[in-house]
């Protein structure tokens, strides 16, 4: 039976070797990592997860109410309050092309503090994510004008706008 150890250094070394191709370039296995920017990652456990995969051909209507609800049932609160303000302001002009690159975004990182940390600028964003929609959120997380942002918007509000 393998140790604690040797059980960590090879689900690690699964996560940390396994790259597949993407949409542009390869891209890292997708793991659950709890680690945060100053962690010294000695007790770090990584937990493979499934790729994530795109969703073709999919109509742009139900991508949106899709991924209105994904930016709004987030693994931890202030992505879900953020995320969920900023489809609410944006998701209904953003063009086939951002949608694609924001489904990308919030869907294909395992963690959700990774994308805080970048949405923040507490870390620097990975090429593969930047992109227009990903400047977009980093000004949109800056709120310059500053709204009470406290919670995350109903999920009728679409119905509202259409």
């Amino acid at each position: 039976m393998l140790s604690l150890l040797n059980t960590k250094r090879l689900v690690a070394g699964l996560c940390q070797t396994g790259w597949r191709p993407g949409v542009s370039g390869l891209v890292q296995t997708r793991c659950y990592r709890g680690d945060a920017p100053d962690d010294a990652k000695t007790d770090l456990i990584e937990i493979p997860l499934p790729p994530w995969d795109e969703k073709s051909g999919e109509p742009i209507d139900i991508k949106r109410r899709r991924l209105l609800y994904e930016s709004r049932k987030r693994g931890m609160l202030e992505n879900c309050i953020l995320l969920s303000l900023f489809a609410k302001r944006y998701l209904n002009t953003m063009s086939e092309s951002q949608l694609q690159q924001y489904d990308r975004l919030i869907n294909e990182p395992s963690n959700d503090w990774d994308i805080y940390y970048w949405a923040t600028e507490a870390q620097p964003t990975p090429d593969v994510y930047q992109g227009e929609i990903m400047e977009m959120l980093k000004e949109f997380t800056k709120n310059r004008n500053q709204e009470q942002r406290l919670d995350a918007p109903s999920l009728e509000y679409l119905e509202k706008e259409a």
